[in-house]
């Protein structure tokens, strides 16, 4: 992650400077968007040092979150810029200003092969963290904006049309927002504990109510308390029954939500058949029978 932030910062002042002399919007463009990838490398980089400390008194879930705020601050960001973006693309559409083609596909390209080799780097824990997720959609996003400048100045310079420049800018723009909608969306879900995306409600009732003992299940929550840490409540109703029986339905319990869902953190607690909330203690059917 460190390597990937130096190298981005490197060439962002390197695509800065190549925009600034070829008078490009586009190379501009892809150059803020580059500098908001340094600053979600940097933000990815210490949420991933936060979620390391270790649980205490004041924070017993530890510091998993500060990665999904991170992730939401990029997605921020990423807004932030394309609202830029837009409005000098359309200031140069009213008022077109040259722009040179072959400084532009230079840097474009050398910018394709830079987010491409951090995409690599960045793909393996993209798959299981939020947080270097949207760090790896950033760079995506920032190769394929510069493939578009490329494209850009390849027809600046077969067309010498003023066009092509502010029109890419566009596209860019319109590619940052669609790559922050679903940071924005995922981390904001992990943020307000609604049900992580990928799990069914339906499906995990339907494999708590299958385990054996298990004849109800009723106060249900599940959400996610920072990347790969997902966590359950539930009240589930048994039969009465010795409390080492209820104990074993619960760890089946248990097991069947993390094989299912990867849930791993699951809080149930066990309801005997026949006691409702109100009771202080509950004698069962058996005992009421004999008595």
């Amino acid at each position: 992650m460190g390597a990937a932030l130096g190298l981005t910062l490197s060439f962002v002042a390197l695509e800065a400077l190549g925009g600034w002399h070829a008078h490009s919007l586009a190379l501009l463009s892809d150059a803020g968007h580059n500098l908001a990838d340094a600053a979600a490398l940097g933000l990815t980089w210490y949420g991933i040092h936060a979620a390391r400390k270790p649980a205490h008194h004041g924070m017993t879930f530890g510091y998993h979150r500060v990665g999904i705020f991170a992730a939401l601050v990029n997605g921020i960001g990423l807004l932030v810029i394309a609202a830029f973006i837009l409005w000098e693309a359309v200031q140069r559409l009213r008022h077109p200003e040259p722009a040179s083609g072959a400084m532009m596909m230079g840097v474009a390209a050398a910018a394709v092969v830079v987010n491409l080799l951090i995409g690599l780097w960045l793909h393996a824990g993209a798959r299981h963290n939020l947080n270097v997720r949207s760090a790896y959609l950033h760079m995506l996003g920032d190769a394929a904006s510069a493939a578009g400048v490329v494209l850009a100045g390849a027809l600046v310079v077969m067309t010498g049309t003023t066009l092509a420049d502010p029109v890419i800018s566009l596209l860019i723009a319109a590619l940052i927002i669609y790559s922050s909608f679903g940071i924005l969306r995922e981390s904001a879900t992990v943020l307000l504990e609604g049900t992580p995306l990928g799990v069914e409600m339906p499906a995990v009732i339907d494999v708590i109510t299958r385990v054996p003992g298990v004849l109800d299940v009723h106060d249900l929550h599940i959400w996610m308390v920072g990347p790969g840490i997902v966590a359950c409540s539930c009240h589930i109703v048994v039969t009465d029954q010795p409390i080492s029986d209820g104990q074993q339905v619960v760890r089946c319990v248990v097991q069947a939500l993390e094989e299912g869902f990867q849930i791993t953190h699951a809080t149930v607690q066990v309801e005997a058949e026949g006691c409702t909330a109100s009771d202080l203690y509950c004698m069962g059917a058996s005992a009421t029978t004999g008595a």
